[in-house]
């Protein structure tokens, strides 16, 4: 069964059910289809959760993404529809079936069939900037948030699953992380933020961490603003950021500029 995210009425947002059927996307307004969002989950109801707030959320109302809830439990096994089964080799904790899995990925997929398929797992690849940023500007992303012990090895391969880690940290399920994962996405689709600038100034766009950030009152607890930042000469401003970008950045993640200067 398929849960879609709408908007009920103008001070209360909600999900209904759905017969499964192929989601209907309307244009934006520049006449871009909006970015779509399809996750396969055991919680639907975690969702939209901090994605139906703020920016992202009144962009989602705004019809600038989509979000598609898919029930995998809805494909179980047997009249308790058993998603899982106990490890084959032994071991604690229990697997999530290939069989299942599939099921309700071709499902997902028949709605959607252009989406980039996701497991959000911490053995995958790193989320960067950069993968982020050629998810959003694609159609869309489907991710399968896993629970247990994780999910069958065989499914993986057979569906041709990318594996995505957001941290060197394991969680309870996967759907935490397709949060982030859609957060960072969609924030970077046109008319979400709207200052193109900024998003051009971030952390990780130029292989560096963001430059301090100052705003009022001019001093605060015997710390003052930077004169700099209050001098009113751009270019001067431009290369105390660009100066304290590579210091901060050579402080808290060197990494960063090692991983950049191979690239050049």
């Amino acid at each position: 069964m398929l849960l879609v995210w709408r908007q009920l009425m103008p001070h209360f947002s909600g999900y209904f059910l759905a017969e499964p059927r192929p989601i209907m996307h309307r244009p934006t307004d520049g006449g871009r289809p909006p970015w779509r969002a399809s996750v396969l989950t055991l919680f639907p109801e975690m969702f939209p959760g901090p994605l139906g707030l703020s920016l992202v959320g009144q962009a989602l109302k705004a019809g600038l993404w989509s979000l598609s809830l898919h029930q995998i439990r809805e494909f179980g096994i047997g009249r308790h529809r058993a998603v899982d089964d106990t490890p084959a080799g032994g071991g604690a904790g229990m697997v999530m079936r290939a069989d299942v899995l599939a099921a309700a990925i071709d499902n997902a997929r028949a709605a959607d069939p252009d989406l980039p398929l996701l497991y959000m797992s911490p053995r995958g690849e790193p989320l960067t900037q950069a993968r982020v940023r050629r998810l959003s500007g694609g159609p869309g992303a489907m991710i399968l948030a896993g629970r247990f012990e994780g999910i069958d090895e065989r499914v993986i391969a057979g569906r041709e699953i990318l594996e995505v880690s957001i941290g060197d940290y394991v969680l309870s399920g996967g759907e935490l992380a397709a949060m982030v994962l859609l957060d960072a996405c969609v924030r970077l689709l046109p008319g979400v933020l709207g200052a193109e600038e900024s998003l051009s100034q971030e952390s990780f766009e130029d292989g560096l961490l963001e430059y301090p950030q100052y705003t009022k009152p001019r001093e605060w607890e015997g710390r003052p603003t930077p004169d700099v930042l209050l001098s009113g000469d751009h270019s001067k401003i431009a290369k105390w950021r660009r100066e304290e970008a590579l210091r901060v950045t050579r402080e808290k993640r060197p990494d960063l500029l090692e991983g950049r200067d191979k690239r050049r």
